[in-house]
């Protein structure tokens, strides 16, 4: 059986939707600017925001409810994303399971998925089925991890579609402050670090036989999916090896068993070496997979990290990069989490 991305949605600070968004990096247009919030040297943030006038309203159902205001906004990124991902999807399909990665850094009071899930329900209206859906605080690899599950879902006939996306916002100053005392936000005396941003994304994932005759194209199949972990992550105490990674990319293209040599990267860099090493480690163990004019994407030097939505938000731009015919296949998508989850998917063309 055979798994294909029939749609996708996104929302980051370059775009309201998902052309928007690959336009946008395709052009390396950035879109990060300062904040209202200094940090320990009295300068302003520089950070990656979605414009206020890109999102809908807080759901009135919601309003009267004590919600943080940064879970708050993630409702309305998930939202707008949602829509952008559903807008074509026929009014027959049944609402499927939704897979979601929320964020691994929390603020002083940690978002609780299922209750997150609850929200998003309400302010989404009922376009996924909330009693088979799922979160999990898992950081930037967390939906390409879902990928994984969401095709173990289909192959076992429990629903032929599944939702997968990830939600977040760094744009909170006890997160900022937190990150900017351990010297990983990019500023006049930090080069090493990265510019916090926040988005949101989802590809819905089908059986290739179940869109036939439903008017859906398939934009990508899906050759592979595996995760890993790394146990010299950057909050534990064990040395660095740069195993977690290797072993998710090997893994993965074992999967996809292709004999065309991997044409098109897209990493989860985002300005910290720490990832660049990662993925030298990778790419060393498997040099066989890679040709010689792969070409390697990192869209967070336009749209910032997007925290646990980075990981589809990278998917959902190579999808769109495949099925439109600017980006080569086949295309490794990686993502890799501040704590110890990694993941690799691996998409084709459809052709």
């Amino acid at each position: 059986m055979t798994c294909v991305v029939v749609a996708a949605g996104l929302v980051t600070p370059v775009g309201l939707s998902l052309g928007e968004t690959a336009a946008a990096t395709r052009a390396r247009m950035p879109r990060l600017r300062e904040c209202s919030w200094l940090d320990r040297r009295f300068e302003p943030f520089i950070v990656g925001r979605v414009p206020e006038s890109g999102l809908p309203a807080l759901a009135p159902s919601l309003a009267n409810e004590s919600i943080q205001a940064r879970e708050a906004r993630m409702l309305r990124l998930a939202h707008a994303a949602l829509s952008d991902t559903l807008s074509a999807i026929p009014a027959q399909i049944t609402p499927p399971p939704l897979l979601l990665g929320l964020p691994e850094h929390h603020t002083q009071i940690a978002i609780e998925p299922a209750r997150f899930l609850q929200r998003l329900a309400l302010q989404s209206g009922p376009c996924f089925d909330l009693s088979a859906s799922v979160a999990a605080p898992r950081g930037r690899a967390s939906a390409l991890m879902a990928l994984s599950q969401a095709v173990r879902i289909i192959e076992s006939g429990q629903s032929p579609y599944v939702l997968v996306g990830g939600v977040d916002s760094l744009n909170d100053l006890y997160i900022l402050g937190t990150l900017d005392r351990e010297q990983r936000i990019r500023g006049e005396t930090v080069s090493d670090g990265f510019t916090p941003s926040e988005g949101a994304g989802f590809i819905l994932l089908a059986k290739d036989t179940a869109i036939t005759g439903t008017g859906l194209k398939a934009l990508v199949r899906l050759s592979g999916s595996a995760s890993g972990q790394e146990p010299g992550n950057l909050y534990a105490q064990a040395p660095y090896l740069g195993e977690g990674l290797a072993a998710a990319v090997s893994e993965v293209l074992a999967q996809a068993a292709t004999d065309t040599p991997i044409q098109t990267v897209f990493s989860s860099f985002n300005g910290e070496r720490y990832w660049a090493r990662e993925f030298g480690v990778a790419r060393i163990r498997n040099a066989q997979a890679f040709g010689d004019e792969t070409q390697m994407e990192h869209p967070a030097e336009c749209f910032g990290d997007l925290g646990a939505a980075h990981g589809i938000a990278l998917a959902a731009v190579a999808a769109h990069g495949v099925s439109e015919g600017y980006r080569r296949a086949p295309c490794l998508v990686y993502a890799s989490s501040d704590h110890a989850d990694r993941a690799a998917v691996v998409f084709e063309g459809t052709a």
